[in-house]
């Protein structure tokens, strides 16, 4: 019931227009208020194709699952033109809108319907340049109106849909593996086209030995295997996707998360798409947050190639969109089309002619092997496609921070890996400079166990590509080792398993830490870092937290002022105490200083090294020697 509005809503179809700000600047996207929304009938919704519209009312199928994203269509397939079919029962209106890049919506045709009728609406593709959408409205008379079923259509030569393997990567995550086979299997049109379903558990805890599983293996008429793999982490579950798709002649390999739950639609949605495609492309879902089924976390996502960061494709996009708040037809942004450099792999189907052509995925366990993928396929001449109206809901980051603990020894390993393969920049752009300065942050804030991860990915990165696979096994036990040694990496559930923080001396006229000014910025940063290195830290401190501090309020600037503080971590499920270290962090600023020096200098040379590594390090050949060592024997 709680996804409704991303399927039909009841709001005015074209809204009220507000006026722009800034003189009439025709780039300016339109602003867009509805008139007061009705909640959806749930309950007259007829079947999954079909629905009933009481007397006097008005519903919209501009949605994110219904309405055509024309622009994406005319860019990147062959169609230039499609068929809206409407098949209704009853007398009312079907109206058809559309709109622009900049958000703009304009009516484009309409028919009234009495008893039985199929509505058919021939739409051209030419005005969707940049961006826009169609859809449609249904208006109910003075009795209900039912449809019955609507398509997008379009006309040419019959082709036979592409074979997809279907590949999950799990670990330990059991119910939602056994609640997604168990939505495949109720909707075998969404399979009709699935070659095979893997399911490469890498954990401890046996998606076979679940319960329930026997009954969705049986209703899954014999598509599903499952590959019992040592955890070689995400890339290492995805690559084994890949190949096994290459390997059994599938047309296309569809990866997907485990932590997820599936619109089962959106599989025929790819397949169409990728079928019809000019060029062979890369195409994938969107992603919403599981536990606010409304909000759509990303909609298409690019690097910036001079931080090397994950960046949005225009600056009014915004991240977390709730279309409960603002529907796609009041949202100016959502009707650009957003051109991508990757697709996030929690659903991502890649055509197997790109894998044999560039390659599986990096061999880097989690972490920018996504990112490095779609920037590979793009220089070898190949697009990736975010497609809007299909997606999963996967379980949000909002209450994760992957940039402390372990995995932060992947974030910074593979971002420099991915950047000295694909920068465009002579010296990785600011990547060196900036990652130094996180170094920084984490030392002053007390967080020495994710800066000793840090230093560790640096030193891996600087012994070259040659032994990467090796590390796949090893490397996340070795850094969960590590961790131990840390109190900052260290946690308890239980609230009063620390002492009772005591300030020696009360707050600066009783406020507490503030943000440094801009201006001042640099100054007190100095002045901090002085005197984390030399200002001994006081014995109380020692044996008590001097503050509690929530994980929202964890920032550098706060934490630097403390000898040490109890901090809970974003899950909320416990705290660790940080305790200040000058030792630790005299070795640690230097370390950093001397490997981020050796990375500059070296630069160049190590990206000739990845670079020219790459095609034997992401090769089927490498990969399957790994998956051999690490898994059910391969048989050639």
């Amino acid at each position: 019931m709680d996804t409704a509005p991303l399927y039909m809503d009841t709001g005015s179809a074209t809204g009220v227009q507000l006026p722009t700000i800034g003189g009439g600047r025709t780039d300016t996207p339109a602003q867009r208020l509805s008139g007061p929304s009705k909640e959806v009938h749930v309950e007259d919704f007829l079947s999954r194709y079909s629905t009933a519209v009481r007397p006097g009312e008005r519903v919209s199928f501009g949605t994110y699952f219904n309405a055509f994203p024309a622009s994406y269509w005319r860019r990147w397939t062959t169609v230039d033109s499609v068929r809206l079919s409407v098949e209704t029962s009853g007398t009312g209106s079907v109206i058809v809108y559309k709109s622009n890049a900049r958000g703009a919506l304009q009516r484009v045709d309409s028919v009234r319907v009495d008893g039985d009728a199929v509505s058919n609406f021939d739409l051209t593709l030419k005005p969707f340049g940049d961006g826009g959408w169609y859809w449609f409205d249904l208006v109910a008379g003075s009795s209900p109106v039912v449809m019955r079923s609507a398509e997008w259509q379009s006309e040419g030569e019959a082709k036979t849909p592409g074979a997809i393997t279907l590949e999950i990567t799990t670990l330990n995550k059991t119910d939602f593996c056994i609640n997604n086979l168990r939505l495949l299997a109720e909707n075998p049109q969404a399979l009709e086209h699935v070659k095979e379903l893997i399911l490469v558990d890498q954990g401890t805890q046996k998606v076979a030995d679940a319960d329930g599983f026997d009954e969705v293996a049986k209703a899954l008429a014999g598509k599903l295997r499952i590959i019992d793999q040592d955890n070689l982490g995400g890339s290492g579950g995805f690559a084994r996707g890949m190949y096994e798709a290459v390997e059994n002649g599938s047309d296309y390999a569809l990866l997907m998360d485990d932590d997820v739950v599936v619109e089962p639609e959106s599989i025929i949605r790819l397949l169409t798409f990728a079928d019809l495609c000019k060029t062979p492309t890369i195409v994938g879902g969107h992603m919403f947050d599981l536990y606010n089924r409304t909000v759509l976390h990303t909609f298409g996502e690019i690097v910036n190639p001079y931080s090397f960061q994950p960046d949005l494709p225009s600056d009014e996009m915004t991240l977390g969109h709730d279309f409960l708040s603002s529907n796609l037809r009041q949202t100016g942004w959502l009707h650009r089309r957003a051109d991508v450099d990757y697709n996030g792999w929690w659903m991502c189907m890649i055509p197997t002619k790109i894998i044999r052509e560039i390659g599986l995925s990096l061999p880097v366990f989690i972490k920018w092997d996504d990112a490095e993928y779609g920037l590979r396929a793009k220089a070898a001449g190949y697009p990736t496609v975010s497609m809007p109206g299909a997606a999963v809901w996967h379980v949000s980051w909002i209450d994760k921070d992957d940039l402390v603990g372990w995995q932060a020894y992947f974030h910074a390993r593979n971002r420099f890996i991915a950047a000295l393969i694909h920068s465009p920049y002579e010296f990785g752009g600011k990547v060196v400079r900036q990652s130094y300065s996180y170094d920084v942050k984490h030392l002053v804030s007390m967080q020495y166990g994710t800066a000793q991860g840090r230093i560790m990915a640096l030193r891996d990165l600087l012994a070259g590509p040659d032994q990467l696979h090796g590390l796949l096994p090893s490397k996340l036990p070795e850094i969960r080792s590590m961790m131990n040694e840390y109190s900052d990496s260290q946690f308890s559930s239980d609230p009063d398993s620390y002492p009772a923080p005591k300030m020696d001396k009360p707050p600066k006229h009783g406020h507490g830490v503030r943000p440094p000014s801009y201006v001042g910025l640099l100054p007190w940063a100095a002045k901090t870092v002085v005197r984390q290195l030399s200002s001994p830290v006081a014995d109380s401190s020692k044996d008590r937290p001097q503050a509690n501090v929530a994980h929202q309020d964890n920032r550098w600037w706060r934490m630097s002022q403390f000898d040490s503080a109890v901090v809970s971590n974003a899950e909320g499920t416990g705290a660790s105490w940080y305790k200040r270290d000058p030792k630790q962090l005299r070795r640690m600023m230097a370390e950093s200083a001397q490997l981020h020096a050796a990375l500059l200098k070296d630069w160049q040379k190590l990206s000739i090294q990845y670079k020219k590594a790459l095609t034997e390090i992401t090769s089927i050949a490498a990969w399957e020697k790994t998956f051999a060592a690490h898994s059910e024997q391969i048989e050639k």
